[in-house]
């Protein structure tokens, strides 16, 4: 059986956390939610925002992240 140390990883994750920070903080995602099948609507007293397509890149890219960890753990 081998030892796991979570050190490490909670290292890695918290940089990784830093780095998305730092790029929303300088506007780097700003381009998302405002993607192709986006639904927003906007009316005098109403504001809907459904962000479907951001969803789901946002699913894509857990699900291809979670499996390569899946992979290397």
């Amino acid at each position: 059986m081998t030892s796991y140390s979570a050190g490490p990883t909670l290292v890695l994750l918290g940089l990784a956390i830093v780095v998305v920070g730092l790029l929303v903080w300088a506007g780097g995602f700003a381009w998302f939610g405002r993607l192709p099948g986006d639904i927003r609507i906007e009316r005098e007293t109403v504001h809907i925002y459904i962000p479907i397509v951001s969803m789901l890149l946002v699913s894509l890219v857990l699900t291809l992240l979670l499996n390569l960890l899946r992979r290397w753990l």
